[in-house]
């Protein structure tokens, strides 16, 4: 069994962190950014770059080109409701978008009839799932999902609504629009089409359904994922790559299996339960106190 080193003394304070993501995501990676900007700066060569095959709501893409590590952001996502925010928000109808948003009043009322609506249109779509992230417990957009009740503060629907802080994240992400490309698909197949490309490097974060884990069937629309192909992809990919899994006994024996180094960080969970996660990559060597340590290359780039 491939041993684990537990890095970071306490849990990341997420809200030191840039949020630039529009949505609330389970799973979300807000808590993984101080690493992935130390897994970023120490590329031998600064890659021109990188490829999230499972965006949701893409926070280590967003900040790896807004923070200029990389030139170019590819997102992949083959959840069509997810896909319809990045599309519009990177289009012309981004306007549209955030217009629709700050002009919205969240009530019981009004949320039931904005969900229950036959949407004609991307952009539609788009607002429809900013809403549906907002105020669904947890974020969670897979069906059978619950509205908030209660909420922040007894504010129910309206607690995590703010639309002002909606329309900064998406106008900021849509001015960086020439430096992001998207793509609805397979996150699997474009991994295997990007894979021989040396100047591309993978932030790789799939949903959580290894090793018996249920909440990937419960938190995401599309949950079925071959987790030994991926170890195999990931083996075969020229450029570094960071991955994250919830930790369980199968992964680690993947890990193992493809000579690649694991760690555990401290993270909390939506509950605020103290949990680890694993991260693993081909040449990360992690201190305890979460500094990483560079095997046989240099740091070229400084910490943003």
């Amino acid at each position: 069994m491939v041993q684990l080193l537990l890095i970071g003394k306490d849990v990341v304070n997420v809200a030191s962190v840039p949020q630039r993501s529009p949505f609330r995501y389970p799973g979300g990676k807000t808590w993984l950014v101080p690493y992935a900007r130390q897994w970023l700066a120490s590329q031998r060569v600064r890659p021109k770059e990188l490829l999230e095959p499972f965006a949701g709501g893409a926070i280590v893409g967003l900040t790896a080109v807004f923070e200029n590590f990389v030139d170019t952001l590819t997102m992949v996502e083959l959840d069509d409701q997810v896909a319809a925010v990045w599309r519009t928000v990177l289009s012309d109808d981004c306007e549209w978008l955030v217009n629709r948003i700050t002009g919205f009043e969240p009530s019981l009322e009004s949320v039931q009839e904005e969900l229950a609506r036959q949407v004609a249109s991307l952009r539609e779509k788009a607002f429809q799932t900013i809403v549906r992230n907002r105020v669904n417990r947890g974020g969670i957009l897979a069906p059978g999902a619950s509205l908030l009740r209660y909420g922040e503060n007894g504010k129910g629907v309206r607690s995590r609504w703010y639309p002002e802080t909606l329309k900064r994240r998406i106008l900021n992400i849509h001015k960086l629009r020439h430096r992001i490309r998207f793509i609805e698909g397979d996150g699997m197949d474009v991994l295997r089409q990007y894979a021989a490309r040396p100047d591309v490097v993978y932030f790789i974060d799939p949903p959580y359904t290894a090793g018996g884990k249920r909440a990937g069937t419960r938190l995401y629309t599309h949950n079925d994922l071959d987790h030994v192909a991926l170890f195999r992809i990931a083996q075969s990919l020229v450029g570094d790559f960071l991955m994250t899994y919830d930790d369980a006994p199968e992964i680690r024996q993947l890990a193992q299996a493809h000579a690649f180094q694991v760690a555990a960080v401290a993270m909390t969970n939506t509950h605020h339960a103290r949990m680890f996660e694993l991260l693993i990559g081909r040449e990360l060597t992690w201190t305890r106190s979460g500094a990483l340590v560079l095997k046989e290359r240099r740091q070229r780039y400084p910490l943003c």
